[in-house]
């Protein structure tokens, strides 16, 4: 069965900003020491049920990446938020399979009734009228390029991010390095042990036993 979307428009999904801003946040590639054999880097994608060739990094200034934000986007996609500083912006990076064109930027989700080539990509709004609409049903505005086979879209609040600063990260969105995956992409965790019982028999399906005298 394929796993739900857990994409939602920008307007609704952005982050708590007190949230995001007090820890985990950091800049993408920032990370210290030598950096993890691409294996491990292929376990860890994968046990975030994401691919380390679906790992999309960017940069815009006076933000970072909250990495708590880091997760996969419907089956194996990946998506992340970038935090600014100040201000309380935020950048939604988006990557799944698929591709863009003139016929079918408009019913990407979040459904744009307004969508213009703009470099290699396409900007896409809810409605006809100005990018600083900051309507409640709409403020949300989006660039989405598609390349080797995946679609790239960066979206914002119109009222905290402007047009300038949501196009130029998008133009900075690149695949992941090997020092990019390792400061984004979550820890792999092992498997909590299973807890010993000292009350139950080594042999047979016997219940837990009461010590002698133990009874009232």
């Amino acid at each position: 069965m394929p796993r739900p979307r857990l994409l939602l428009p920008a307007a609704l999904l952005l982050l708590a900003p007190l949230a995001l801003t007090g820890c985990g946040s950091e800049d993408a590639g920032s990370g210290a020491g030598s950096t993890p054999s691409r294996a491990e880097l292929e376990a860890r994608a994968q046990a975030a049920q994401t691919r380390t060739e679906h790992v999309y990094v960017t940069e815009a200034d006076g933000f970072t990446l909250a990495k708590q934000s880091v997760g996969v986007l419907g089956d194996d996609g990946f998506q992340a938020v970038y935090v600014a500083k100040e201000g309380g912006g935020q950048i939604k990076v988006d990557v799944e399979r698929g591709t863009v064109d003139d016929k079918s930027c408009r019913g990407l989700y979040p459904p744009a009734k307004r969508c213009e080539k703009d470099g290699k990509g396409w900007y896409r709004t809810p409605g006809p009228g100005s990018s600083d609409s900051t309507d409640a049903s709409g403020s949300w505005h989006a660039y989405v390029r598609s390349e080797h086979g995946l679609r790239v879209q960066l979206s914002a609040d119109p009222g905290l991010v402007d047009r300038d600063t949501l196009r130029a990260a998008a133009e900075k969105a690149h695949h992941a390095d090997a020092a990019e995956l390792d400061a984004v992409l979550p820890e792999k965790t092992s498997p909590a042990a299973p807890v010993e019982r000292g009350d139950i028999p080594r042999d047979g399906d016997g219940a837990p036993q009461d010590p002698p005298g133990a009874g009232g």
